[in-house]
């Protein structure tokens, strides 16, 4: 957050002693006086001051404070007190929270990948074999890249690079369009893209694991991975075929 938050936590210990509340009631000398009233350990001037500083605390640590927190009638920082002690807790849980909660960060799951990288790589993932489930995942990519422009005679990144080709189709030579051919320069941009992509899947992933038969990968690693080729894998999926005449 880019808080200081040994200072912020020193500010509100301060805040949160010189807001201990006593009730006004009095009994004394034969006399009861019944209060529903109660005051702060520090005088209100001092605690306003204080209150400056803790309320821009509490702006970066509990936003809501002004009215996720109800004020009470008994006295005018009631809810500036409660803020406090949850502000300080927050600042001093925060990474047991973020340990066991996690970040609030999206999470991608395996399964809801492109089903022909999930169905390649399902089983050997499942048994923690994950170098291999990205394997089996390419080559199921390259088999049904194979099938959809009905070219076995190619394979990885040659077969990529014609398939995306921004040559017109040919016999014998069908072109995947990931959009129509107006002959413009965005046509030839993103067929590139995807020839380039291709590129690097091959020669970033395909080619290493060739090299680390006898290395497990880390799982997180597998996994981004899977995502890469799950994007490749659609861009093919969703393409227009385009054959020669």
């Amino acid at each position: 957050m880019g808080l200081n938050i040994e200072w912020a936590l020193s500010e509100l210990d301060e805040f949160i002693q010189q807001t201990v509340m006593t009730n006004n009631s009095y009994v004394g000398n034969g006399v009861v006086s019944l209060s529903n009233k109660s005051s702060t350990a520090a005088s209100d001037a001092e605690v306003a001051q204080q209150a400056q500083v803790v309320e821009k605390i509490f702006d970066r640590v509990i936003s809501g404070w002004r009215t996720d927190i109800e004020l009470r009638k008994s006295n005018r920082w009631t809810r500036h007190r409660e803020a406090a002690i949850r502000a300080k807790a927050e600042l001093e849980r925060q990474e047991e929270i973020r340990k066991n909660l996690g970040d609030d960060a999206p999470e991608l799951s395996a399964a809801k990948l492109h089903p022909w990288i999930w169905s390649g790589a399902s089983s050997l993932w499942q048994s923690g074999h994950y170098r291999e489930a990205v394997e089996g995942a390419i080559k199921k990519l390259n088999a049904e890249t194979q099938n959809k422009v009905g070219r076995r005679n190619l394979s990885e990144t040659d077969l990529f690079n014609q398939a995306f080709s921004e040559q017109p189709p040919s016999t014998g030579k069908p072109r995947l369009h990931r959009m129509e051919d107006d002959g413009g320069s965005t046509f030839k941009s993103i067929q590139r893209g995807a020839r380039t992509f291709a590129e690097g899947v091959f020669a970033g992933i395909r080619n290493p694991l060739a090299h680390e038969a006898s290395q497990e990968m880390a799982e997180q690693q597998a996994l981004e991975y899977l995502a890469a080729l799950s994007v490749l894998a659609r861009w093919v999926d969703a393409s227009t075929l385009e054959v020669g005449s």
